[in-house]
């Protein structure tokens, strides 16, 4: 799979409302929220143009029954938990078959919800740390053009350790003064 990564385009956010709206309409009050994660959710960094969602559900199990085949309906692809428990996930492919949107779906009180929000906002908040993902991810998609694994682990040193600052200063930011 070739390895795309472009500079930031000010329509991701804009794609990701389009995408959000058919959901919350599809799953209604099923929808507790819905956020914009990922790597296109860093305003001014390189990312691969796949809008990337966390969606946040009372129950994964409603996930598992009829709204599991809402969501295909809108054209996701259904994958379960894709390799991390406790999540559903779903992908949405174009029709040149370069994938589009990726929905992480957890319950309320998952781990993973506070790890991708954390990680996105520091990001936001902090412009050398993500301009510094934007350089690692454009050195990356130049040397593993064809070869997405390899492209991805190159990033996983990297995450980890901008996760675990994220969640350090999330705390931080959510402690009341003393």
């Amino acid at each position: 799979m070739e390895v795309l990564v472009q500079p930031y385009d000010a329509e991701w956010p804009r794609q990701f409302e389009a995408e959000a709206q058919g959901l919350r309409q599809t799953l209604g009050s099923q929808v507790l929220a819905l956020h914009h994660i990922g790597s296109t959710a860093i305003v001014g960094i390189h990312a691969k143009p796949v809008i990337d969602m966390l969606l946040v559900v009372a129950e994964l199990s409603e996930l598992d029954g009829p709204a599991c085949a809402q969501i295909h309906a809108l054209g996701y692809e259904v994958m379960g938990e894709f390799g991390i428990a406790g999540r559903r996930y779903f992908r949405k492919t174009r029709a040149d078959g370069r994938r589009s949107h990726q929905l992480h779906s957890f319950a309320l009180g998952s781990p993973h919800i506070d790890r991708h929000l954390a990680f996105r906002d520091y990001m936001n908040a902090h412009g050398d740390a993500a301009q510094a993902y934007s350089a690692l991810k454009q050195r990356l998609a130049a040397a593993h053009p064809d070869d997405m694994a390899a492209y991805m682990d190159g990033k996983d040193g990297f995450i980890q350790e901008q996760q675990r600052l994220a969640l350090s200063w999330r705390q931080r930011q959510l402690a009341p003064e003393a």
